[in-house]
């Protein structure tokens, strides 16, 4: 079902590295919980070790300014498919069973397999982009800065999530929440 087409991913390396040089950009990455686990794997630790320490120091030295953890966000969309589920069974006014929008591939499977469906899909965005659409308007007003200026790059465990990020329907006035997304292999 992921509609990544290919035998590898389009990477978003170059892209990446190229903000990490420029110094008007300012660079954010957020990391998936499997990320630090399956990294620490490439590097022959035993399963399951989890690189947290290792990974924010590295990240950190290469360029990005802050380093978040897509787990705050995991619990955002937690909170936020519970409300829309609430709703759904207060009012009656969409179908039940709700079903999760976390998963990109699942997400494009049910447009393009079963759009009768549909409807049962959450509303909510995935956790990475629901970070992304925070870093961009909460933690930039916060902070001080212009989100055109931020990039938020998301590293995670799926290919798809690089599809996912490119959908013009989670972009803030023509702006993606999430401007590239690396998996294990290209970290």
């Amino acid at each position: 079902v992921c509609p990544t087409a290919a035998l590898r991913e389009k990477s978003a390396l170059k892209e990446t590295a190229s903000v990490l040089n420029d110094k008007t950009k300012y660079p954010i990455v957020q990391v998936a919980p499997a990320v630090r686990a399956t990294l620490g794997e490439e590097y022959n630790m035993p399963l399951g070790v989890d690189v947290t320490g290792q990974l924010v120091t590295a990240l950190r030295r290469v360029g990005f300014k802050k380093v978040f953890d897509t787990n705050f966000a995991a619990d955002l969309t937690i909170m936020e498919e519970a409300t829309e589920l609430i709703n759904r069974i207060q009012t009656k006014d969409k179908p039940l069973p709700m079903f999760t929008s976390c998963c990109p591939g699942w997400v494009k499977y049910i447009e393009h397999n079963k759009p009768n469906l549909l409807d049962h899909v959450s509303t909510c965005k995935s956790p990475h982009e629901m970070e992304g659409a925070v870093l961009k308007t909460y933690y930039a007003k916060k902070m001080g800065i212009d989100p055109k200026d931020m990039f938020v790059v998301s590293i995670m465990p799926c290919t798809v999530k690089k599809f996912e990020s490119s959908r013009p329907e989670l972009s803030e006035e023509h702006r993606p929440d999430v401007d590239a997304v690396l998996t294990v292999r290209e970290l």
